[in-house]
């Protein structure tokens, strides 16, 4: 089996969605990504053996987003691409079937990460103008038409809104996590500190200028003023402030709100993965090996965010490892009471015991480790990018901090779970 390691990340600047990327389509977004991360290696485009990327809100026009990102990037059209969706831990998942490849021999260099762009989310009219408008396909004759056009009512044209719900449960991730947040007793006010908390270290990061060497410069016409910097970090907030928001998705008992819940995001991030002999004969330094990877599942109906806890245990278990272990540790933050929740499972013994198949807790996260860039609550969560965001930065922190073990895990809807084992290259 062939070591994988990492050479290098680049992401564009996370937006709020209506914001600057609304004329945008997903693949340009991914192409920005490529070709800076591209420029920033140095690498030959011709060399690149493997496309993957991640995807949520696929748009009808580019089913391969893959594809369409890598030719605009300038990667040769006899490169294969393919994308891949598994909710908000899609990136892990195209990082993981290009470290396959590269294991299995099948390739060598693989550029692997993901996009989503929900500014552009596809709007669809009912199921009875659907029907109306395929039907419609094959009319012919004047009389035809006419008939057509009289058998439309102004419901036909009432859209369908689209919402973060899970399918099975017909549940938004806000009401599942108010509902894990009760249940493990993560009160508001935890959950507001720990929002500040993201966006005071990210603000931080990024002016000590850690965030902005991850990042390539994204300039659009007419005016190409240069988009540097993520536009949903507040290095401002206070828990005083966002103490003062209304609960957003139970009303009358839930303690979620727009502050301490990420937000919709627009954005692609991807990751510069090679084999350990090509990248020594390329004259590559990587920042860290690929140790080992898990993905879970867990039930819909109570376990939904519970992916980290889950992935972390079964990843620790499978290579002898505890939490001490581990130097640098980045969770995806979807919302503040499912970090929060996910840390009291971590270090529950009865949680443990009853679901883990463990005789005690995980362990509790030292959180002078965790999350020390910020997270998704700052930075924000494009769903099919922010695997690849959160496997930089880890690989970019076990750098800077010279350690040795970093440990990464998010959870995604349909109650899956990811968890990812890095070691610093030295």
């Amino acid at each position: 089996m062939q070591k994988v390691v990492i050479i290098d990340g680049c992401r564009t600047p996370f937006l709020r969605s209506g914001t600057d990327y609304m004329d945008l389509m997903s693949y340009q977004l991914g192409a920005f990504a490529i070709k800076g991360l591209l420029t920033n290696t140095g690498l030959d485009p011709k060399r690149v053996d493997k496309v993957v990327m991640g995807n949520v809100i696929s748009n009808i026009q580019t089913p391969n987003v893959a594809r369409e990102a890598a030719l605009t990037a300038g990667i040769p059209s006899a490169t294969p691409c393919h994308t891949v969706s598994q909710a908000c831990i899609s990136a892990n998942r195209a990082i993981v079937d290009g470290c396959l490849e590269i294991m299995t021999g099948q390739a060598d260099i693989v550029i692997a990460g993901g996009v989503d762009h929900t500014s552009d989310t596809p709007i669809q009219f009912p199921r009875k103008m659907r029907k109306k408008l395929f039907k419609a396909q094959r009319l012919k004759t004047v009389g035809d038409n006419l008939g057509f056009l009289t058998s439309l009512r102004p419901t036909d044209f009432v859209p369908e809104r689209p919402q973060v719900a899970e399918y099975t449960t017909n549940r938004v991730m806000g009401e599942d996590c108010d509902i894990m947040a009760a249940r493990f007793q993560v009160g508001r006010e935890e959950q507001d500190a720990f929002a500040v908390r993201s966006h005071q270290l990210a603000a931080k990061a990024f002016e000590q200028g850690y965030l902005p060497k991850e990042m390539t410069e994204v300039s659009l016409p007419p005016d190409f003023t240069p988009i540097s910097r993520d536009n949903g970090v507040r290095g401002d907030s206070t828990v005083e402030s966002v103490s003062k928001l209304r609960p957003a998705f139970d009303k009358k008992f839930g303690t979620l709100t727009a502050a301490n819940s990420s937000f919709l995001t627009d954005g692609a991030a991807v990751c510069l993965i090679m084999s350990e002999e090509k990248a020594k004969e390329l004259g590559f330094t990587p920042k860290a090996e690929v140790v080992d990877f898990v993905f879970t599942g867990q039930r819909l109906e109570d376990e939904l965010l519970l992916g980290p806890t889950y992935a972390v245990s079964q990843l620790l278990k499978r290579q002898g490892m505890e939490l001490k272990d581990i130097d640098v540790i980045e969770f995806h933050e979807a919302f503040a009471g499912q970090i929060l929740s996910n840390l009291k499972a971590l270090a529950s013994d009865e949680f443990a015991q009853q679901n883990l198949g463990r005789d005690k807790a995980v362990g509790q996260i030292d959180m002078s480790k965790f999350n020390l860039w910020g997270g998704s609550l700052s930075i924000g969560h494009p769903f099919g990018a922010t695997g690849a965001r959160i496997v930089t930065t880890t690989a970019n922190r076990l750098q800077q901090e010279n350690g040795q073990y970093g440990l990464l895990a998010a959870c995604a809807a349909g109650a899956h779970g990811h968890a990812m084992l890095l070691k610093r290259w030295v």
